[in-house]
């Protein structure tokens, strides 16, 4: 719009909307007997007021026309709608008002400096108790404050502070342009007050303030952003929790989904009926052990449900396609992917997607420590937004408890007749309600790192000790005592281990694969014979059995080599080769030895004693010199060793009231793997050969130590006679020690003629 402000505002509608008309209230506020004529009027809209301009008889002066308008306004107070609590005042302008449309904003603070009348001239500046008469007639002062001595601006000022911010309006609109004269303290040739409001906060000063203060806003915004992601996103997780736990967004737990795969299967009967029957035998076998799980799932125990054995024994299976068999809500967590993830925000996206945390922001971590470090390297303190795994990994498990908390719960009914115990002591005692945890790959490559698996130990103990859920822990690991123990060191757990299966039920399982897929009808035809009674070459079957042990997933190796026609010898002779293959590649000639904790030498020190005989007795093995001095920087810790071979499945360790006691193959393929490497002449006379140059280097260090120590005995001025028996102990173990070095020479010599010989 174009045209002045009053014009404006006078070719708005007011007679539509009177309210608004600012010159409804003039008009309201000038009383008819005051003898005024007005003749303008100049609304501020920006103060909330309007300059009146009037004309008045020569008999009244305008200071009586002020007192008379200022009477009437108090006798008949005029409250506008958008000021219901304060009433229109009046004053009269004795300046010279500065009527301008810029960006400056009325406050309660002003600021009055002292110019001259004129170019040239000098202002004199007013004292508080001159400023302090001029403007208290506008309004109670909170403070006047002068120029600073050492101040050398121009022109001088003072600033004068108003207790409310409508006094300090009427005061600078009033008395801008005022001049002093000599009388009133303006100096000899008078001084001109020039009003502007002084903001008490400047232009931008929010950012500023943020920008300023970097210590205390970045850490307030963080814990708003936590704030606002906990509200919004945390239900959502949790509803997602819980639909992975319940199965509801399960497609293959969905009635069509269902519904097709009977129609499937009453088609193709014969694909699927192989693996039930042949697992129904290891069920049977087993049936115990399903009954005593089932047993503790029904009993109130805060304490954890622990299945070990070694990788291939069916821990999984015997605990969901039987023990869990029917039940709804089941969460299983497999700790291999998430401890096999490279970096903190792959472990946080497996850990999110294993219980169904959606939505997680792994590849946030990322940023957010770019932007911590970046603030702590700027300004000195860190931001907060960054969080650590150990962080991550707790809001993840505790909206996994949440989750499991409300389904536990959603079992429980008013009209129960426990209805009046609180939750806690409902879920104790209605243990069947809870949820079942299952935890699979316990101690995955623990050696690795053991903070994923100490927080989800944590978090397993807190879901047993508050009734919340069962958990149950799958590990192939035998020391799992040494983790579960420090999250829950007073309780004892509930243990059950599972080995191979027996000779007879080995042969079931074989022979059960081999006729699952014989379709043709057992009645009406008695002549009918299955595929195992058509074989003859079965009566191989207990030797190789006794050979390859009772792991299910070498014996299910062994039964489909014989559906392909394979005779039983055939068949284990190839996986007795291919079994030596894996542990020639993995523990023998691994060219990259810097990740292993153990060397060549004591893998094949092991495999070499294993192949003469089952078991070796655990101490003897640490005594050993390759086990109790080994060079290898990484292997020198002998138990450390054999645990690392244990987890690496190459050998497994025997316990004995709470005791390692007893080392065997790691799985009993391995035993006829072992002495098959053992009858490799050169291989054996290569990994000997290696051997034996490592234990003479250890005798050979040794030696140098005793002659070292009988220097310094010789070396003594005069030989005390106690010094006589350390000589003859010295001389002797030096004597034992060159004995062993000649020996090996000697057998050295052999072997490397077996090198340069044979190929």
């Amino acid at each position: 719009m174009d045209g002045p402000l009053p014009d404006i505002l006078w070719r708005f509608n007011h007679r539509t909307l009177p309210v608004y008309d600012p010159l409804t209230f003039i008009q309201r506020a000038i009383p008819s007997s005051v003898p005024i004529k007005v003749t303008e009027i100049l609304p501020r809209l920006k103060d909330g007021g309007a300059f009146v301009k009037f004309s008045h008889p020569d008999g009244m002066s305008a200071k009586e026309i002020e007192g008379l308008i200022s009477r009437y306004l108090e006798e008949n107070p005029m409250k506008p709608w958008f000021s219901p609590f304060r009433r229109i005042r009046t004053n009269l302008v004795v300046g010279k008002p500065w009527l301008e449309d810029l960006h400056r904003f009325p406050s309660s603070q002003i600021k009055v400096e002292f110019v001259p009348t004129s170019p040239g001239l000098e202002a004199a500046e007013l004292s508080q108790e001159t400023l302090y008469s001029l403007f208290r007639k506008y309004g109670k002062l909170a403070e006047i404050s002068s120029q600073p001595s050492d101040s050398k601006v121009l022109p001088k000022f003072a600033v004068v502070d108003f207790a409310r911010m409508r006094h300090a309006i009427m005061a600078r609109n009033c008395l801008h342009g005022l001049k002093i004269s000599e009388e009133a303290g303006g100096g000899k040739t008078g001084t001109v007050l020039r009003l502007s409001y002084a903001p008490k906060m400047k232009a931008h000063w929010i950012r500023d303030w943020i920008v300023g203060h970097p210590r205390v806003v970045i850490p307030i915004v963080a814990a708003l952003i936590a704030t606002f992601t906990v509200a919004v996103f945390d239900p959502i997780r949790t509803f997602f929790i819980k639909a992975r736990i319940e199965h509801s967004l399960s497609f293959k737990d969905s009635k069509i989904y269902k519904w097709f795969k009977n129609q499937a299967t009453n088609v193709l009967a014969f694909r699927s009926k192989s693996e039930e029957v042949s697992l129904s035998a290891i069920w049977d076998d087993r049936k115990s052990v399903i009954d005593q799980i089932q047993t503790w799932l029904i009993e109130t125990a805060d304490t954890f449900i622990i299945v070990q054995g070694p990788r291939g024994s069916g821990k999984k299976e015997l605990i969901f396609d039987q023990t869990l068999m029917g039940r709804p809500n089941t969460l299983l967590i497999d700790c291999k992917p998430i401890q096999e993830a490279r970096g903190d925000a792959a472990t946080i996206k497996a850990a999110a997607v294993a219980v169904g945390y959606y939505p997680v922001f792994s590849w946030m971590n990322s940023i957010s420590s770019l932007v911590d470090l970046a603030a702590q390297g700027t300004f000195g303190v860190k931001s907060g937004f960054s969080e650590t795994l150990d962080t991550q990994l707790a809001k993840i498990w505790q909206n996994t408890s949440t989750a499991l908390n409300k389904i536990a719960l959603q079992y429980r009914k008013k009209d129960d007749k426990d209805a009046n115990l609180t939750d806690d002591d409902w879920l104790e005692a209605h243990p069947e309600c809870r949820p079942v945890v299952v935890i699979d790959n316990f101690l995955h490559k623990n050696e690795e790192s053991s903070i994923v698996y100490d927080k989800i130990a944590e978090w397993a103990a807190s879901l047993t000790t508050s009734n919340v859920a069962h958990v149950i822990f799958l590990t192939t690991d035998i020391s799992y005592s040494k983790s579960l123990s420090k999250a829950l060191p007073d309780r004892v757990f509930r243990q059950i281990s599972l080995g191979d299966i027996s000779p007879q039920v080995a042969r079931k399982f074989v022979i059960s694969h081999l006729d699952a897929d014989d379709n043709a009808p057992s009645s009406g035809n008695e002549n009918h014979l299955t595929p195992s009674q058509r074989r003859k070459d079965l009566a191989e079957l207990d030797q190789c059995i006794a050979v390859l042990g009772g792991r299910l997933t070498d014996l299910e190796f062994f039964a489909r080599r014989l559906k392909t026609g394979q005779t039983p010898k055939r068949a284990v002779a190839e996986i007795i080769e291919q079994s030596a293959s894996e542990i020639l590649k993995m523990y023998l000639l691994t060219i990259d030895k810097s990740g292993l904790k153990w060397s060549t030498e004591q893998a094949w020190f092991l495999i070499k004693a294993l192949a003469s005989q089952e078991s070796l007795r655990y101490s003897e093995v640490l005594l050993s010199q390759t086990f109790a001095s080994s060079l290898t920087p990484t292997a020198s810790n002998g138990e450390a060793v054999l645990e690392a071979l244990s987890a690496a499945e190459l050998i497994s360790i025997k316990t004995s009231k709470g005791r390692p006691t007893a080392i065997k193959a790691g799985k009993p393929v391995y035993q006829a793997a072992f002495e098959k490497l053992t009858e490799d002449r050169v291989l054996k006379s290569r990994l000997e050969l290696a051997q034996l140059t490592e234990l003479t280097k250890i005798e050979t260090k040794s030696i140098d130590k005793y002659e070292a120590e009988l220097n310094m005995l010789g070396s003594l001025p005069n030989q005390p006679r106690e010094v006589g028996p350390r000589v003859r102990y010295l001389l002797g173990k030096l004597a034992a020690s060159q004995q062993k070095v000649e020996a090996w020479e000697k057998e050295m010599g052999v072997l490397k003629k077996i090198l340069s010989t044979e190929e």
